[in-house]
């Protein structure tokens, strides 16, 4: 009688709301093979509130919850004590694969300690590059250090995999899954359907760090210069809790009885404003690859994105931070039916659903099929 191996020891490792959506199916996937894949969680709490909300709604139970947060924290003390943290996790459990997802300090410092165990490393959603080490900051620099650490690249698109080939990796460590928010979002969406906003709704996510301080308050006082001219849409925006965005938010869009600033949605309220809403103003990554499964124009606030394939195939489009060109294109998708039309095609370039079912064959060895978009 031939003995069966051991399962393969997974840790999945994550910090902040979008890595949890983003590493749930992968999860999910590797727990049913349990004849395979023995699955462990480790959350770090980089983002503590708004990861415990995402945690609950995707039914994602941490084994391990290192809890780092701490206010006023620096990327350096952050990195520091996720290092640790990680080297202690990873000597008590000895996996045999170490997941990250993403771009986040989280994922850079775990991939690091894992390094140094001789652990190796599978990363999910590699590949993604603006080429500029500032923008955005400090991502770039940190999916640079995971991609170069990783054993096995779970790359979403087929431009992230050449990117991947450019830098010099391996082509037989690269592998093209899609990316997994879409399976996130597709099983989020089931059953939340419902009336259409009784006025025009447009979904607002500003946050990042590298806009901070004279860019984000352009980007609001072009916000303000819509809600005014628009008065008969409804700008929904969901505040993030860094007091960086916080304060300008409040002092510059206060007081607007069509501009509704919000603490900032769970998942599955989010999905449902996405869903209803005529087009999204971020610069959000996640918001970029999800708008397109609704057919929801994007127009992203940043000068450069690491999801170009959005723009190229039509259904977003760069404004940067600049307040005459935000206003410009946001009023054109106001004013022009048929410019709404041309960017409200229900085309996605990002994923299909089935990136977290791709990974787990790959680490268990089984047949799969690479992620192709169906473009028009």
């Amino acid at each position: 009688m031939t003995e069966r191996s051991p399962a393969l020891q997974i840790l999945a490792v994550y910090g902040t709301r979008p890595e949890a959506i983003k590493m749930a199916p992968v999860v999910a996937a590797l727990q049913r093979r349990p004849e395979t894949f023995a699955v462990r969680a480790c959350a770090t709490g980089q983002h503590r509130e708004m990861l415990d909300q995402a945690q609950d709604l995707l039914g994602l139970r941490p084994d391990l919850d290192l809890r780092l947060m701490r206010h006023d924290q620096t990327l350096n003390g952050l990195t520091a004590a996720a290092v640790a943290a990680m080297d202690e996790v990873l000597a008590a459990e000895s996996p045999d694969w170490l997941l990250v997802q993403g771009d986040t300090t989280t994922a850079m410092a775990a991939s690091l300690a894992a390094f140094h165990r001789r652990v190796r490393v599978g990363h999910v959603e590699a590949g993604l590059r603006t080429g500029d080490l500032g923008r955005p900051f400090p991502e770039e620099a940190n999916r640079r250090v995971i991609d170069l650490l990783a054993t096995c690249l779970f790359a979403p698109t087929g431009r992230a995999r050449q990117a991947l080939l450019a830098e010099g990796h391996a082509a037989e460590r690269i592998h093209v899954v899609g990316n997994t928010v879409i399976d996130a979002l597709r099983a989020m969406s089931a059953g939340l359907g419902g009336p259409p906003p009784a006025r025009p709704e447009v979904l607002i996510t500003v946050h990042r760090r590298e806009s901070f301080g004279a860019p984000l308050r352009e980007v609001f006082a072009a916000l303000r210069e819509l809600a005014e001219s628009f008065p008969e849409v409804d700008w929904v925006y969901p505040v993030h809790r860094n007091p960086n965005v916080q304060g300008p938010a409040h002092e510059i869009l206060g007081g607007l009885p069509n501009l509704h600033l919000h603490d900032p949605f769970d998942y599955r309220e989010l999905v449902r404003r996405l869903m209803r809403c005529r087009f999204v103003l971020t610069d959000s990554g996640g918001l970029q690859e999800e708008a397109p499964a609704f057919g929801k124009p994007v127009l992203v606030l940043r000068e450069t994105t690491e999801r170009p394939e959005g723009v190229e195939v039509g259904v977003a489009r760069l404004v940067g931070t600049c307040r005459e060109r935000i206003v410009a294109e946001a009023s054109r998708l106001l004013t022009s039916e048929a410019a709404w039309q041309a960017m409200a095609r229900a085309v996605n370039p990002y994923g299909d659903g089935c990136a977290g079912e791709r990974i787990a064959a790959i680490l268990g060895g089984e047949p799969w099929t690479p992620f192709a978009p169906t473009l028009p």
